[in-house]
Formats: structure tokens, sequence, C-alpha cells
């Protein structure tokens, strides 16, 4: 099963410009990581498609550790690229990294 479904995420990676593995939906987060994840999308207004992964924990965990060797979920990929969790992402927003990696206008830091 498990290489079934690790076939299914590279799938669903490839299938859209930025894909989220996420616990609940983008409607209905249901960890504080996930919400974040999609606060910081929906603030770019970047579309982006999800998996929700509480419908089969067991089997996702070990499965999107072997496709990236991370351990946590929330899982965000862009271009077909694995970028990390939340922590990363929101460090990549701050930094207008993400803002770059996604086409938009960065942000200018503040001096």
């Amino acid at each position: 099963m498990t290489e079934q479904l690790q076939d299914q995420i590279k799938a669903q990676v490839s299938g859209s410009p930025v894909h989220v593995f996420m616990k609940g939906t983008p409607e209905w987060p249901q960890c504080g990581f996930s919400k974040a994840v999609c606060d910081v999308f929906n603030a770019l207004g970047v579309q982006f498609t999800a998996t929700n992964t509480l419908e089969n924990l067991d089997a996702y965990r070990p499965a999107l550790h072997a496709v990236t060797q991370w351990p946590t979920i929330p899982q965000i990929f862009v271009n077909g690229e694995f970028i990390g969790g939340c922590d990363i992402l929101i460090e990549m927003y701050n930094s207008g990294e993400l803002q770059q990696l996604l086409g938009l206008q960065a942000a200018v830091p503040a001096e």
C-alpha cells in the first residue's frame, strides 16, 4: 500500500503548482500548523490543492516520509518540489523567498 500511495502522492504533486498534504481541508484545517499554511497561501491569494491526510493518517505518514524524508505534516510542494513544512513556509514567506518562488512580487525588507 505504501508504494502505491507514494505513486499517488507523486501524481498529486505533479498535477498542481501548489499542493499541501495537511490535516483537514483548506476550508476546515484540523491543526494549527495546517491552518497557518492555509493562512499564508490565502494572504498571498495563491490557489492550492490539498490532501486531507487524516482520511488515512497511518498510511500517509510513512508514504510521505518515504517521498520527502520529512517527519511532520503539513508538507508543502511548489512546482513539483518539496519545500518543507509549516515552519519553512513561514520563514520563506517572511523573507520574501516564497513570493519569489511563486512568481509574486517579493516584499522589500525594511531597513
